[in-house]
């Protein structure tokens, strides 16, 4: 994927969440005005890329504890160059979780949610921002979930605990929409 066809899905991409729909705008602005988006050492922002792993029955989301940030987020990170976001997703997922990539079930090559975050100063990088693409992933929730050494811990969290991990709107955001697939996956099965 290169940079004009990361801007396609953005422009392609629809929300429901006025706030969404805000951050989908300035993401198309910055990354139309800078080349080099995809670079960590770009300030005030970058483009990031992660993943919201869900399990099959849409009950459960992979949350990790990272260690760098005390908090708990679900797998993602810096593009380092690398314009296919969705490669970005995937390659943070298949690092942070500790498994093959041949256990993901990709549900749709189209974004999933779009978020631009403050990042606090941190060693030798000033604040700045990630404007992250995120993409929805299955994986089985009866796999062992190594994790990786940036995280503390690696956890399968209930859709109604996972505010008490994270509370975030952008969590919160992820999490009405997962509620939405679970919603239409139980319609299918009663149909």
């Amino acid at each position: 994927m290169h940079r004009l066809e990361l801007l396609n899905r953005l422009r392609r991409y629809k929300t429901g969440f006025i706030e969404e729909a805000g951050f989908v705008r300035r993401s198309i602005d910055f990354i139309e005005q800078h080349e080099d988006c995809f670079y960590r050492e770009l300030w005030p922002a970058h483009v990031t890329g992660s993943s919201w792993v869900v399990n099959p029955a849409r009950s459960h989301v992979l949350m990790l504890h990272h260690k760098k940030h005390d908090q708990w987020f679900q797998p993602g990170g810096h593009a380092d160059g690398q314009s296919d976001v969705l490669a970005v997703a995937l390659r943070e997922t298949m690092e942070e979780t500790g498994l093959a990539p041949e256990v993901f079930r990709l549900l749709s090559e189209d974004i999933f949610d779009v978020d631009i975050h403050a990042i606090p100063p941190m060693a030798n990088d000033p604040a700045h921002q990630h404007i992250d693409i995120r993409f929805v992933i299955e994986i089985d929730d009866r796999l062992a979930v190594p994790g990786n050494d940036e995280s503390h811990q690696v956890l399968w969290v209930p859709l109604h605990q996972v505010s008490r991990f994270n509370n975030n709107r952008s969590t919160w955001r992820m999490l009405e929409k997962t509620r939405r697939m679970r919603a239409q996956l139980d319609w299918r099965h009663a149909g």
